[in-house]
């Protein structure tokens, strides 16, 4: 199983490019070699008439009887040799003194005959002027032992000689040669493969850090392989595409916020005129959740343009003001409202703004999800904590890590749009805290907006 595994990963493309050149510059050193080979035979660098063609098959075909007498054995070669040479002559002989022979001797050899035992290995050329010599005489380990074999040098060069010596040569010339080229491959070709590598690697480096709260990064077309600049490109154009598309999606919730404002104002303003009846306080309540809805659009805008540095937040000061406009609408819903919050002044770094509208979320939240009945406690305690709390139903173990997204509802019969807790997410991501939910209490639900302590010299 591991095994197969193995198999499936991807593989680098730095070792399959060092692989394929070691196995192609082999594969290229055998084919230098025969062609090589194959012009000399060709231009006529070898010879047709080839000097140890007797002595190639003489050597692989003697053997010994049963009685120890030098013979030969049968075979195709021997055939072949004695039809190319029909005066086929040679004297095979070992060092006990057996011999063999065939043929007869040209008399300008019949005396060397006579004087083998002085001779291990000679060319004999009757000629002068003339490369190819007549007869050969040498001792070679065979077979039947080590035996000496003197013998005319005729027969034609055939390619299955240049085949019997092909392992030696692979060994002693083809396979050196190609390790130290293997060797100096696997050592320059990953350098050479990195350094070509590089402006991808910074491509990548750049992808690590595009984000939806990073717009405008683009990878580098600088370094690229020609082969991979066409797919930067594409990245970088479905970037583009993606950015005026957040963009143009961004300035539609910005004008439809804007838009809504003055009717939901306008409706307000008549809602505010009609008799005090249950009727009026159900569309005070409805136009209310309008108009929250307006400002959270606001908000996402409004925390994507952030450009003012943080200033020093007294968080009580700030709390203290959400409870006061948001009273009324929770005393309408049916609730007690509560204020907590420890002496002096609890500061953090951060917009003020922002951090108000998280608490008008929070509370809002509990306003639609306390039962609208019992009461909302807003707290603000030492380090930099505020807290807010109701005695409804709670959130289910099983949502608790969804109701942070955006748009999520708990209940689809909910009136939010699902972005209040989401907003008050993002606003204690961009103030470096925290927003969680706490299991403390008894019944209902407690979130907490945990705060960096403002430092004191």
């Amino acid at each position: 199983m591991n095994f197969r595994r193995l198999l499936r990963r991807p593989r680098s493309l730095k070792w399959r490019l060092v692989w394929r050149m070691v196995l192609l510059q082999v594969v290229l050193l055998t084919l230098l070699v025969a062609l090589i080979l194959g012009a000399f035979l060709v231009t006529g660098w070898i010879p047709q008439n080839y000097e140890g063609r007797a002595l190639d098959v003489l050597t692989k075909q003697v053997r010994r009887d049963a009685d120890g007498e030098l013979v030969l054995k049968d075979g195709s070669d021997l055939a072949e040799l004695r039809e190319e040479v029909p005066d086929l002559w040679f004297i095979i002989r070992d060092e006990e003194g057996h011999r063999l022979s065939e043929g007869t001797v040209p008399p300008q050899f019949t005396r060397m005959a006579a004087a083998l035992d002085h001779i291990d290995s000679a060319k004999l050329v009757w000629k002068l002027g003339t490369t190819l010599p007549a007869a050969v005489v040498q001792w070679f380990d065979t077979k039947a032992g080590r035996v000496q074999i003197f013998t005319g040098a005729q027969g034609r060069f055939r390619i299955t000689a240049l085949l019997a010596v092909t392992p030696e040569l692979f060994v002693q010339v083809i396979l050196p040669i190609g390790g130290i080229m293997a060797l100096a491959s696997l050592v320059t070709i990953p350098l050479v493969v990195r350094g070509i590598l590089t402006g991808l690697r910074r491509a990548a480096a750049r992808a690590e850090h595009i984000d939806i709260e990073k717009r405008g990064v683009r990878l580098p077309t600088a370094g690229i392989p020609t082969e991979i600049e066409p797919l930067v490109k594409a990245v970088n154009g479905a970037l583009d595409r993606l950015d005026a598309g957040y963009e143009r999606h961004r300035r539609f919730l910005t004008d439809a916020a804007h838009e809504l404002r003055t009717p939901v104002a306008i409706l307000n303003t008549r809602i505010a005129s009609l008799p005090p009846t249950s009727e009026r306080s159900r569309l005070q309540q409805d136009a209310a959740r309008l108009s929250t809805l307006t400002d959270q659009l606001l908000d996402i805008q409004r925390l994507d343009r952030r450009s003012e540095p943080f200033q020093p937040v007294d968080l009580v000061a700030a709390a203290h003001g959400v409870v006061a406009d948001l009273a009324p609408m929770a005393f309408g819903a049916g609730y007690d409202m509560s204020f907590d919050a420890a002496p002096g002044r609890i500061v953090t770094t951060g917009d003020r703004m922002s951090i108000e509208r998280a608490v008008t979320n929070l509370v809002q939240n509990a306003i639609e999800h306390g039962g609208n009945g019992g009461k909302i406690t807003i707290s603000v305690a030492a380090p930099a904590v505020i807290a807010v709390s109701d005695e409804g139903e709670g959130v289910p173990q099983a949502e608790r890590e969804k109701i942070f997204q955006p748009f999520y509802r708990l209940r689809q019969r909910d009136q939010g749009a699902g972005l209040g807790l989401n907003l008050v997410a993002e606003i204690m991501q961009m103030h470096g805290g925290r927003v969680e939910l706490n299991d403390v209490q008894p019944k209902g639900a407690c979130f907490r907006m945990i705060f960096r302590p403002e430092r004191t010299a």
